[in-house]
Order: C-alpha cells, then structure tokens, then sequence
C-alpha cells in the first residue's frame, strides 16, 4: 500500500484540520486496527492541527520536500493523531485507515520514519527529542529558516537523555528548535506525579536556556499565539511550550482516565465515542 502526496488546492478547499474530524479518524483507525494509544493521541489532537494548519511549511505539499519544516514526534506513541493530519493533507487516503494495522499496512502503532511525513523512528521514550536537535543543529549549520519542533510526552521527560538534549540546544543557542511538552499529567503506569514529579516545568525548562511560554493545549489560538510569541521572542535560545493538556480529551468517558493509553475499542464502545464526538451523520 503506496503513500503518495497529492496536491492541496488554494481555492477554499484546503485542509481545515478540525479537531473533532481527526479525533474521528484516530477512533476509526484504532477500531479497524484493535489497537491502543487512542487517549494518547487524543491530547495532541490540537497541538498537531494548529502545527499543521498554521506553522509547517512543505513545499509542492511533498512531505519529503528539502525546505520543509520538520515535525519530530518524540512519543511516537501517539502517532494516530499525525497520521490523521497526513490524511488532511492528502498522503494518507481512506485505504490506509480502513486497513491500519492489518498485514500490509505501511503505518505502524509508532512514529515510523519509513513512513513519508514522519520524522523519526519513536516509541522508545526519551530519544526522539535529541534526533530533533541533531536535525535542527544540522539546519543552523546549513544556515536556513528551517524550523524543527519536537513534541514530547511528560512522563518522556523522566528520561535523561531529553535533559541532555536541552542542555546541547540551549549551549548551541538553537533558535529555530521548540521543543512542546503534552503535559497531560499521566504515564503508562500512573500519573506523572505518582511515578516520578516533574515540579514546575517551565522554571527547569528557563533554567536550562529555552525561552519558555505555558498554555491551554486545547485552546487553538492560544496554541498559535503562544507559538508566534516563542519564533517573535529573539535570537540565541531554543523555545519550549508546555502545553497543558487533558488524555483522552474530546470524548468524556476516556478523558483522564488512564485505562484508555491501553484499552482497545469494542463494537459499544467505538460507537459511544463517535457520538461523543458530536459530529453529523453520527447515531444517537
């Protein structure tokens, strides 16, 4: 099953990137695949559309294009909420979410960089964030406007190798790197504060050098104007959002509850959270 690109247009028909449509394909996807991670992808939801509706640039729409931006998405376990943004754009079609996950599907449960529009391999916690500052290390050297973001999970932030990574980007002054944290509160196994406390990730973050905003990770355009704000804050220092977010956000019987990083849809259930959805030509 091939991915190919195919040209968005500019004439009002451009991806929208609603929220409540790409919760959907998440939920269509998990369903055809019985597959988990559904509440993991639920709480980047927002974060992945503004991204992608405001800020990545791929020229020609060509995921592979060499001036594009690059979106490294380091708990690759939420993979299902990027997937649903390729199908906007049009290098996903409906064969590839009605077969996710069945033998010969392309697409993976985690981030995958075989797979056109997906940066790096993910999914082992805590790497992901420093292959997104080689990248944007690479970028500075070249000396484009390229930009790199890097989304992590917080509970990937009790990996050392996330602290090594801030501390070489802020020692670089990578100014064209923001790294977002879905700050969502759980882990695999438990709450972050539970297994192991974070403390106040934006004073760690300011103390290791990255200009750093907090923010509403549902709100869209406190999303975007927190963005704009961290590219407009100047030079020399990386950018860090901690986006504070809800799991399992959009459908109320999985939100903030951690059953669902691993709970697989059944027929009851894939029906109830589509009409949870409350989106037309759903059954109530």
């Amino acid at each position: 099953m091939s991915i190919v690109a195919s040209p968005t247009t500019d004439n009002g028909n451009a991806p929208r990137f609603a929220p409540a449509q790409m919760r959907r394909i998440v939920l269509e996807m998990a369903y055809a695949g019985s597959t988990v991670h559904i509440a993991c992808a639920f709480s980047i939801i927002e974060l992945m559309t503004v991204l992608y509706r405001h800020h990545l640039r791929y020229p020609g729409n060509d995921p592979r294009a060499e001036g594009r931006d690059y979106l490294v998405l380091s708990k690759g376990h939420g993979v299902m909420a990027q997937y649903a943004c390729m199908h906007e754009l049009g290098w996903l079609d409906d064969s590839h979410v009605q077969c996710y996950f069945k033998d010969g599907s392309d697409l993976k449960g985690l981030s995958d960089s075989r797979v056109p529009g997906l940066e790096v391999t993910s999914g082992s916690l805590g790497h992901g964030f420093s292959v997104g500052v080689g990248i944007a290390m690479g970028l500075q050297r070249k000396g484009t406007d390229q930009k790199v973001y890097a989304i992590v999970g917080d509970g990937e932030l009790n990996e050392g190798p996330i602290w090594e990574g801030a501390l070489v980007a802020a020692h670089h002054k990578m100014d064209n790197l923001m790294l977002i944290v879905d700050k969502n509160g759980f882990q695999a196994m438990g709450t972050t504060d539970d297994v192991l406390g974070l403390g106040d990730l934006a004073a760690k973050f300011s103390s290791f050098g990255f200009e750093t905003l907090e923010v509403d990770g549902h709100d869209e355009v406190a999303l975007d104007t927190a963005i704009h704000r961290l590219w407009a804050s100047g030079p020399s220092k990386p950018k860090a959002l901690i986006a504070h977010t809800v799991k399992g956000k959009g459908v109320h019987f999985m939100e903030s509850d951690n059953r669902w990083h691993y709970t697989r849809l059944n027929e009851q259930t894939f029906a109830d959270a589509i009409n949870a959805l409350g989106l037309p030509g759903a059954s109530t």
